[in-house]
């Protein structure tokens, strides 16, 4: 048992997962910091300073004038400028994503000339061809 399982976790595919998985753990954290310390700066400062982390809306408790933290010890709030800042990571990962599979898709298939296939033989001409081969055997 303790072989078989040897064979199974040292078998190719799970080694390019675990890579797998420890390489898109580091490129989340490189997204994570473009966004926050290069897009968000930039979309707060056109939007006027709005500091998108902190935006909430107060459902319950006293209305408090502060940041995320404060307002959620004082009730329940819908932090929304969390999941704007979520969605901007997930569009720009799945963009990455999509130009690097598309590169290596493009690297996988080189440029390989087109094979035409031969054009069909009208059905009379085949069966003539089949009489011809009968005959020739006969």
């Amino acid at each position: 048992m303790l072989k078989e399982f040897k064979e199974f976790a040292l078998r190719g595919n799970m080694v390019d997962l675990a890579i797998g998985v420890i390489i898109g753990g580091a490129f989340g954290g490189l997204v994570n910091s473009i966004v926050a310390d290069l897009l968000m700066p930039v979309i707060g400062f056109i939007t006027g300073g709005i500091d998108f982390t902190n935006l909430y809306v107060q459902l319950s408790g006293p209305p408090v004038v502060g940041d995320l933290a404060a307002a959620r010890k004082a009730g329940a709030t819908i932090a929304y400028g969390n999941f704007v800042t979520l969605a901007i990571n997930f569009l720009i990962i799945a963009f990455v994503l999509f130009l690097v599979v598309k590169a290596i898709n493009r690297m996988q298939r080189p440029n390989q000339p087109v094979v035409e296939a031969p054009p069909e033989v009208p059905a009379d001409v085949a069966l003539l061809a089949e009489i011809r081969d009968l005959l020739k055997k006969g």
